[in-house]
């Protein structure tokens, strides 16, 4: 301790012993600084976030309309009629007239649209630009040659499950139905791998879209009143299970 300070200690306890009050200490707080690493963290997180923003935009919702409730969609599938493949007579594709011509459009044009982002098409409706992302493998294409429309239900499957006894008008109608969840863009291979499998044989590869594509599946069986086998009933049964609502 220096003389100074022993001093200013020597008068501050004399001051006490009279009773007189003591010297009040002032002390001053700087404002409070962020620590500059902090910052700059910061903004590296927003420089990374905006960066995968560009390089990885955020899709476009590709599900077509018409899904139900995981509710509804459960008590569609405890309603449907279980019952063995069969058919009258041989499948032939033809019977179900599909890609037809509405308002200018194909069906396959439609959908193209619907399920794509940012599409430009042409004065023949073709699409020119435009990107589409596909629910069952999590693969973004930007050339319409590269993307085939699914039947979730495939034609041969339907078939099977009643559609032989329907009029060709019906299977028109089903072939190109774009008011529930029937239709979807997907990528070509991914269409290919899933052929015409029922849910025992084939689920997407891509695990997030097990729950439409259960809801797609019972939907479109239920609105058509079409069958199911058991091993199919058995097998969308886990795959409805994974949905939240």
């Amino acid at each position: 301790m220096d003389d100074t300070a022993q001093v200013d200690d020597e008068r501050a306890l004399t001051g006490l012993a009279k009773g007189l009050p003591m010297p009040q200490l002032v002390v001053q707080h700087e404002p409070r600084r962020e620590p500059r690493h902090r910052l700059i963290a910061a903004v590296t997180a927003l420089a990374l976030v905006a960066l995968l923003m560009v390089a990885f935009p955020q899709r476009a919702g590709a599900y077509p309309p018409g899904l139900p409730t995981k509710a509804v969609a459960q008590s569609e599938l405890n309603a449907l009629t279980v019952r063995a493949e069969s058919a009258s007579t041989p499948y032939d594709r033809t019977l179900f007239p599909h890609w037809i011509t509405v308002s200018g459009c194909t069906t396959r044009e439609t959908v193209l649209q619907r399920d794509g982002e940012d599409v430009e098409v042409g004065s023949d409706c073709y699409p020119t630009s435009g990107s589409w992302y596909s629910e069952w493998d999590g693969l973004t294409e930007t050339a319409p040659s590269d993307i085939d429309i699914d039947h979730v239900v495939a034609l041969s499957e339907a078939w099977d499950s009643g559609a032989s006894e329907w009029t060709t008008s019906r299977r028109q109608d089903f072939a190109n139905d774009l008011t529930g969840p029937q239709l979807i863009a997907v990528t070509d291979n991914v269409n290919v791998s899933k052929s015409d499998k029922d849910p025992a044989e084939w689920v997407p590869p891509l695990t997030s879209s097990h729950c439409a594509y259960a809801k797609m599946w019972i939907r479109t069986k239920y609105r058509w009143s079409l069958t199911l086998d058991s091993a199919e009933k058995s097998a969308l049964q886990p795959l409805l299970n994974t949905c939240s609502a």
